[in-house]
C-alpha cells in the first residue's frame, strides 16, 4: 500500500535545475558558504523538499580547489542524495571563482534556475 507522499511523488516529473554562484576566495569556508547559499535559494525558489532531490552534480572553476562543494550539501542534510564534483572546462576568458550545480529533482512546476552574484553574468537571460 502506498501512502500520500508516494502518490504525490508519482504526479511529479524529474526536472533539471541549474544554478551558479561566485566564490570570493579559494578557502573552505568561502566555498561551503557560497554553495550552501545557492542550494538554499534553489530549494526555496523551486518549492523543493530534500526528499524530492535525486542527485546534484557540482563543477568548480580550476581556481577553486580548497573544498568540495558537495560538503555544503551534506551539511544541509543531503545525506541520501547522490552528489558528485568535477572541475569545469578551463575555457580561455571564462569567469574564475564559480561553483555550478545541476540538480535532478521531482517537481510539479517548471524549473527556476538560480544564478547569484557575479554568476548572474553567465545567464543574463535568466537574471
Amino acid at each position: 500500500m502506498t501512502d500520500q507522499k508516494d502518490k504525490d511523488r508519482l504526479k511529479k516529473r524529474v526536472r533539471g535545475l541549474r544554478g551558479a554562484v561566485d566564490v570570493p576566495k579559494n578557502t573552505p569556508p568561502a566555498i561551503i558558504a557560497a554553495t550552501a547559499g545557492l542550494l538554499r535559494e534553489i530549494v526555496a525558489r523551486n518549492n523543493l523538499l530534500v526528499e524530492d532531490i535525486i542527485s546534484a552534480f557540482f563543477t568548480v572553476t580550476p581556481d577553486l580547489n580548497a573544498a568540495f562543494p558537495a560538503a555544503a550539501a551534506r551539511r544541509l542534510g543531503w545525506v541520501d542524495i547522490a552528489l558528485m564534483c568535477a572541475t569545469e572546462i578551463p575555457v580561455p576568458g571564462s569567469q574564475p571563482g564559480i561553483v555550478r550545480v545541476l540538480i535532478h529533482a521531482y517537481s510539479d512546476q517548471e524549473p527556476v534556475h538560480v544564478y547569484l552574484g557575479r554568476a548572474a553574468e553567465l545567464r543574463p537571460d535568466l537574471s
